[in-house]
């Protein structure tokens, strides 16, 4: 040992620089826990437990300089809504600081910025050249006011390359009836939830205090997008929605159980200024591949809806609940990966009498920024079981995706408060 160091004393003083920086900036050493993790994952990936927060964590970021920061459902013990966490040895992180004196889903580093939403407003931070929020106590409110009913509340967010923030007011109501999920009731006539929900919003990201006059209603007729991203390659806002409940129970003549378990498509919308998905009006039934009207809005199941209205780009089974949407632009997956689309599925509670379905991370292959191809599971197991999946029971349910600087994959469970990270064991 002493004869090594003696010899990189010895180096000349420029080398010396090179070499700390090096170690500075080198990725460390990724390593994986007993059994990855409880993860199930593709042959060459490995999975470690980054922390466990003791709290609910939402959505993540992961800045350049390999700082985790976590948005947090509800504030901790100590009154903070945001953990701040820095690697440690071997892939793992410890928290290093919390602020933020609200809770929410929103999380997002975007140009020495991190962005955080409660379920009313959307806040940013000023990062030093370290990756150090500088004013947590004295956020820059750049959102204010948005509508907060406690139903699909989560306002989570995204930013494009030209300044703007899209927000999502999911809507409070599950088919905007006259009275809320009750049996026969029908649908309101043009629907007034949609005047400040059911919707993504946009708005200027270095802004203040905007209001709902500020912005701009970018795409309507999502009755909730969780999960949301900005897709690099065609410079366009991805979305996925949770889908509508209960067929079955309020139309007990049009829809048996089995059917209000499969139906409707949970969609992704590659949305454009204007769009319209079509809620509360219509549903995509991925079994008949086609939008179909609303019973609330005199459909039977079979009668097609207007057309003016999206189709998605993909569809999913129904209920599973997609919390999380992350493009993918890392270099450490293999090449299939690069430009796909990583969905995590939070898991359902509404399939019975059928299993419950989904707790798992999934990946769409993408060509020339569309779709292509099946959807495949990729990190499945959070739920602990088969048995844990069928009953609803489930040990962790991933929630948020971020991508860290070397291109390995983290994934939060608001379940349990566990942070995992994916890495792929390069050949």
């Amino acid at each position: 040992m002493k004869k090594n160091l003696t010899r990189y004393l010895l180096l000349p003083a420029a080398l010396v620089g090179s070499l700390s920086l090096y170690a500075l900036t080198t990725p460390p050493t990724l390593v994986a826990d007993a059994n990855n993790a409880g993860l199930k994952l593709p042959t060459g990936f490995s999975a470690l437990v980054v922390a466990e927060t003791g709290a609910r964590p939402r959505h993540l970021t992961i800045t350049p300089q390999g700082n985790i920061y976590v948005k947090l459902n509800r504030v901790n013990k100590s009154g903070q809504g945001i953990l701040m966490l820095q690697p440690t040895s071997g892939g793992k992180a410890e928290v290093k600081t919390g602020f933020g004196n609200y809770g929410g889903t929103g999380m997002y580093y975007k140009d020495g910025y991190l962005y955080a939403s409660s379920d009313q407003e959307v806040f940013r931070y000023k990062l030093n050249d370290k990756g150090e929020v500088t004013n947590p106590s004295q956020p820059e409110k750049i959102v204010t006011g948005l509508i907060n009913r406690r139903q699909h509340e989560s306002k989570s967010i995204v930013l494009d390359n030209a300044g703007n923030v899209y927000v999502n007011v999911g809507a409070y109501s599950n088919s905007c009836q006259q009275r809320d999920r009750q049996k026969g009731s029908l649908g309101q006539p043009n629907c007034p939830i949609l005047d400040s929900a059911g919707g993504v919003w946009q708005f200027k990201a270095n802004q203040m205090n905007q209001t709902y006059g500020n912005g701009k209603r970018y795409v309507t007729g999502l009755r909730n997008v969780v999960g949301l991203d900005w897709n690099q390659q065609d410079n366009q806002l991805f979305v996925m929605q949770h889908g509508r409940d209960q067929l079955h129970d309020i139309f007990p003549d049009l829809y048996d159980a089995k059917q209000s378990a499969q139906l409707p498509a949970e969609c992704m919308y590659a949305v454009k200024p204007g769009d319209n998905a079509g809620w509360p009006y219509m549903y995509y039934d991925q079994v008949q591949q086609k939008k179909i009207l609303a019973p609330e809005y005199g459909g039977d199941g079979k009668k097609e809806a207007d057309t003016k209205f999206i189709d998605p780009a993909a569809a999913f089974p129904g209920h599973m609940a997609p919390n999380g949407l992350l493009f993918y632009t890392g270099n450490m997956f293999p090449e299939r990966y690069k430009n796909g689309a990583f969905i995590a599925f939070h898991g359902s509670w509404n399939r019975a009498p059928e299993p419950q379905a989904g707790y798992f991370v999934v990946f769409q292959p993408f060509k020339n920024g569309k779709p292509d191809g099946k959807w495949e599971v990729f990190a499945d197991n959070f739920a602990g079981a088969p048995e844990k999946v069928a009953s609803g029971r489930a040990d962790h349910r991933p929630c948020g995706l971020a991508q860290a600087p070397d291109g390995s994959l983290y994934v939060t469970d608001d379940a349990k408060g566990t942070i995992y990270r994916i890495f792929y064991n390069k050949k």
